[in-house]
C-alpha cells in the first residue's frame, strides 16, 4: 500500500527576526508575515501532495508567551488540513514546552498532541487497514537533559513505524543540548522513519535502517539561516520509505556575498558587479524575498575608495535605492568592508636595504614561529594586550599581526607616519 505524509518542525509561528539591521516599512512587513505564510504554505503542501497526515516535531511558537496572531494562524491551518480528512500529530520543544498550549480550544479531532510524561502510540488507518504508528512524546519543560529516545518503546507494529522527536543527535554544537542522544540509539528502537525536530539545519543522517531526517526549520530567522527552508515530503511503499523529497515553503531567504575587490577598478565598477550579483541571486531564489548581507575582501584600488569615513554607508544606501521596488523585495541587509591597500608584498621583499622591507620580514618570521609570536608578544606587548590576543594556534592572533602588517605597510609606502 502505497502513501505519503509531510514532516516540518521548528515552526517558530510569529518569531521576529535576530541580527538583522532596521528595514524599510516594506521589508519590515514582510517579514513579519514571513513566518505564518511559510506555514499556510506548508498547509497546502499537505492538502496539494494528498498526504496521510503532517507531523510537526515541536516549537511551533517560539515561546510560552504565545502571540493572538500565532495562535490564530495555527488553529485556522490545522482546521484547514484536518477538513481534508489529513491527521496532523504534534510534539513539543524546549520553545512550546506543556504549561498551557494556548488559549484557543476546540481543536479538531483528526489533531493529535503526544503527551509529555510517556510515549504515546498512535495509529494511522485507512479503510480500516492499518497504515504506520506514530510514537512519540512532548517536552514538559523548556530544558530537558534526559535522553527522551530511551523512552521510546521497540517498534512492533505492522506497517511503518514513526518515532516523532524533539532532540539534538550527536550532540550538535549549533542548538541546545535537549534531550540530546546518540543515532545508535535511535537505530535500537527499529523505527523506519524518525521525524525529528530542533536542529534548523535541514540534513538526513540516515538514509535507510532507519531513515533519521532533520527538515529544518520553517523559515530562516536570521543571517546565519541561509538558504532554502522548508518541510520533506516523504513517500511510502508496504511499510518501507522510498523517497524523503524537500519542499521549499520559505517566503524570505537569507544570502550571501563574497566580492573580491581585486579587479575592480572604482566604486562605480563595484556597484555593477553588485548589481549583476544581485541579478544572480533572485534567478537562483526566485519568488523570495531576499536580504543579502554583502563582504568585501581582498585589496585594489576600490580600498581607497571607501576609506573615507562614510564612504561604506553611502554605497549600501545607493544600493538599496536602486533596489527599492524589486518585486519580490531585495534588502541589502550590511555591507562589511574587510578590503585591504593594494601592496605588492612580493616587489617589497626584494627590496635589499629597506624599512618596509625589514618590517615584512619580521613580520613573515613571527607567522612561520608561533613560539617566536609567542617570544615577541612577552617582549613588546603589555600584559593587557597579551590576555586579548588569543593563542596564535588558534589563528586570531595571526590576524591580528596581518591587519597590522598592512596598516603600516600602507603608511610607509604612503609616506605616512
Amino acid at each position: 500500500m502505497k502513501f505519503r505524509f509531510v514532516h516540518a518542525a521548528d515552526l517558530h509561528l510569529d518569531t521576529p527576526f535576530e541580527g538583522i539591521a532596521k528595514a524599510d516599512e516594506r521589508v519590515a512587513q514582510a517579514l513579519k508575515e514571513a513566518s505564518l505564510s511559510a506555514f499556510e504554505a506548508l498547509i497546502e503542501l499537505a492538502i496539494d501532495r494528498h498526504a496521510e497526515f503532517l507531523l510537526l516535531a515541536g516549537d511551533i511558537y517560539d515561546g510560552t508567551e504565545r502571540g493572538v496572531r500565532a495562535q490564530i494562524a495555527f488553529l485556522k491551518g490545522v482546521r484547514k488540513i484536518c477538513e481534508r480528512g489529513i491527521e496532523v500529530f504534534v510534539v513539543r520543544g524546549n520553545h512550546d514546552y506543556t504549561g498551557g498550549w494556548s488559549h484557543l480550544r476546540d481543536l479538531p479531532t483528526r489533531f493529535h498532541e503526544l503527551p509529555p510524561a510517556q510515549v504515546a502510540s498512535l495509529p494511522v488507518q485507512r479503510d480500516g487497514k492499518l497504515l504506520a504508528t506514530v510514537h512519540g512524546i512532548s517536552y514538559d519543560r523548556n530544558e530537558v537533559t534526559e535522553n527522551l529516545a530511551l523512552r521510546f518503546p521497540r517498534a512492533s507494529a505492522p506497517g511503518l513505524n514513526i518515532g516523532l522527536l524533539h532532540c539534538n543527535v550527536g550532540d550538535n554544537a549549533e542548538h541546545g543540548r535537549y534531550s540530546p542522544c546518540a543515532l545508535d540509539d535511535l537505530r535500537a528502537k527499529g523505527m523506519g522513519y524518525w521525524a525529528l525536530g530542533h536542529v534548523h539545519r535541514r540534513q538526513n543522517l540516515l538514509e535507510g535502517n532507519p531513515w533519521v531526517v532533520y527538515p529544518g526549520n520553517l523559515q530562516g530567522r536570521s543571517p546565519i539561516e541561509q538558504g532554502a527552508k522548508g518541510a520533506v515530503v516523504v513517500e511510502v511503499e508496504n511499510g518501507q520509505v522510498t523517497d524523503v523529497e524537500f519542499a521549499p515553503l520559505d517566503r524570505v531567504r537569507f544570502t550571501e556575498l563574497k566580492i573580491p575587490v581585486g579587479e575592480i577598478g572604482d566604486l562605480a565598477a563595484l556597484v555593477d558587479t553588485l548589481h549583476d550579483q544581485a541579478a544572480r541571486l533572485r534567478a537562483e531564489h526566485e519568488g523570495r524575498g531576499l536580504l543579502v548581507r554583502v563582504f568585501l575582501t581582498g585589496g585594489g584600488p576600490v580600498h581607497d575608495q571607501l576609506r573615507p569615513l562614510d564612504a561604506v554607508d553611502g554605497l549600501l544606501a545607493a544600493l538599496r535605492k536602486d533596489s527599492a521596488d524589486a518585486q519580490p523585495f531585495l534588502w541589502w541587509e550590511s555591507l562589511q568592508d574587510g578590503t585591504r591597500p593594494a601592496i605588492d608584498m612580493g616587489a617589497i621583499r626584494k627590496r635589499a636595504s629597506d624599512f618596509s622591507a625589514e618590517v615584512l620580514r619580521a613580520a613573515d618570521a613571527l607567522r612561520e614561529s608561533p613560539a617566536a609570536y609567542a617570544k615577541w608578544a612577552e617582549t613588546h606587548l603589555e600584559k593587557a594586550l597579551q590576555r586579548a590576543l588569543p593563542d596564535p594556534a588558534g589563528g586570531k592572533s595571526a590576524e591580528i599581526v596581518e591587519e597590522a602588517l598592512l596598516r603600516a605597510l600602507e603608511l610607509l609606502e604612503d609616506g605616512g607616519e
